[in-house]
């Protein structure tokens, strides 16, 4: 077990669950305690020997107290497949799959956009509204770069970054931002403001006021080292969605320039280059928003979204699959438009551009449209061109190279972008019986739901 010990001690180890799973695996009291104390010494060395022992004892103890617990509110039903190993949140197939049981289980609601149609937020109808029309309250949230850590400033930056787009593309206006941090046991408490200073240069230079959050330890006192994990919500109001089910056959398909944000910084930072990070400290995306939403063209524009999800593979998939429709995109298009010091990067590390997020604005339009959409982009300073159309017909994403089409469907996980991704990137499983797994454990979700509904509101009646 002394494997446990290597590394790097800036790094984060959960305690119960290695004293979970040591018991699962047959180890005995003496057996956990001496694990337990010799990997609390390692994060604490400096800790009293009686603390050790007596919080190695506490450990256990809770632990043992919390195992073979039956029923609804203490079990669930297992996948048996592992986050990593499905590819949920590396913006892939399996990601993409995932993330449509939750809306599964979420269930159809009265919202204009609901989780169903996967769009970049959400939006509900304020008075005087209905669908697409009227004033509608929207929201967003994004979580920080789980890589970022040890670089809190450009954790919070690069994920406020990311609401703010994610609001701005629905077609609506930020008019607060939301954070929650949580940092391990052993974490620095600067961390908490790096992070809050990294969100509000961006909210500040924006004019959106951070108003409120949580700061919390992960696992409270059961999780040791430093790692730390969070994220950063947005609010606004949109007279006029511009939701992705929007876009239409006979649209063309615009990109702005993009020099990347938390992932594009990650893969400088992981692979040597950390001189590309400064290039993704920009406001540009936001700044284009605004300036569109400044202007009458805005009414022009019929679906926003932005290059992040799985690259512009990801978004072109998810915009054909949420409005039924075909998206074909040019290739040739496409490069110029990529940071060239950015891009350069991405070539030397056989990283494929058209499978990471790029921070582009993505939106359709009617031709006749798109040379006023552009000119107000430019305007700004912000760079575009057309890459795309929409076309009628059975929805899907293709890519055209030549003159010819060719299938443009996001991989299982998003480009590998770091060293430790190329490794786990040749990782394989069966997909489909891996879904098949994950369905079921999303049907018993539904099913928990249901049923602890029915017990609620039969206590409301009661009373």
């Amino acid at each position: 077990m002394y494997f446990i010990l290597a590394g790097n001690p800036d790094r984060t180890m959960d305690v119960e669950e290695f004293a979970r799973k040591s018991i699962f695996q047959g180890s005995n009291d003496r057996e956990v305690l001496e694990h337990l104390a010799r990997c609390i010494r390692w994060y604490k060395p400096g800790a009293d020997p009686g603390y050790v022992e007596e919080f190695a004892g506490a450990v256990l103890q809770e632990v043992k107290n919390t195992t073979a617990l039956k029923g609804d509110l203490f079990e669930f039903r297992p996948a048996g497949v592992k986050m990593g190993e499905f590819g949920v949140g590396s913006r892939g197939t399996g990601d993409f799959f995932a993330h449509r049981q939750i809306a599964r289980i979420i269930g159809r609601t009265g919202a204009s956009v609901g989780v169903e149609e996967m769009d970049d937020g959400g939006a509900v109808a304020l008075t005087g509204g209905s669908g697409i029309t009227g004033l509608q309250l929207v929201c967003t949230v994004d979580g920080m770069h789980s890589r970022l850590s040890d670089f809190p400033f450009l954790a919070g930056f690069h994920v406020t970054r990311a609401t703010l787009r994610d609001l701005y593309v629905m077609g609506a206006k930020p008019h607060l931002l939301f954070s929650d941090i949580h940092v391990a046991d052993d974490g620095d408490v600067a961390k908490i403001f790096e992070y809050t200073a990294g969100i509000c240069t961006v909210g500040e230079a924006m004019g959106v006021p951070l108003v409120s959050g949580s700061t919390l330890r992960i696992g409270g006192d059961m999780v040791l080292g430093s790692r730390m994990t969070g994220c950063v919500g947005c609010a606004g109001i949109a007279a006029q969605l511009t939701a992705r089910r929007e876009a239409r056959p006979g649209d063309v398909v615009l990109m702005t320039e993009g020099a990347g944000g938390g992932t594009i910084a990650t893969a400088a930072l992981y692979s040597g280059f950390p001189e590309v990070v400064d290039h993704t400290i920009n406001l540009s995306f936001l700044e284009a928003c605004e300036a569109l939403h400044a202007s009458p063209a805005l009414r022009k524009v019929h679906a926003m979204t932005d290059v992040t999800n799985g690259g512009l593979r990801g978004d072109a998939y998810e915009l054909a699959g949420t409005a039924r429709c075909r998206v074909v995109i040019r290739e040739e298009s496409v490069g110029g438009l990529v940071q060239k010091d950015v891009k350069g990067m991405l070539d030397a590390l056989s990283i494929d551009y058209l499978g990471v997020s790029l921070d582009a604005l993505l939106l359709t339009c009617r031709p006749s449209d798109a040379p006023e959409i552009m000119n107000v982009i430019r305007g700004a300073g912000v760079g575009i061109a057309e890459i795309g159309r929409v076309e009628g017909g059975e929805p899907g994403a293709f890519l055209e190279i030549g003159g010819r089409q060719k299938d443009f469907t996001p991989r299982f996980r998003e480009s590998a972008y770091t060293p430790v991704k190329k490794v786990v990137d040749r990782d394989s499983h069966d997909f489909e019986e891996m879904k098949r797994a994950v369905e079921e454990a999303a049907e018993a979700a539904i099913g928990k739901k249901a049923r602890i509904l029915s017990r609620l509101r039969g206590e409301v009646r009661r009373g």
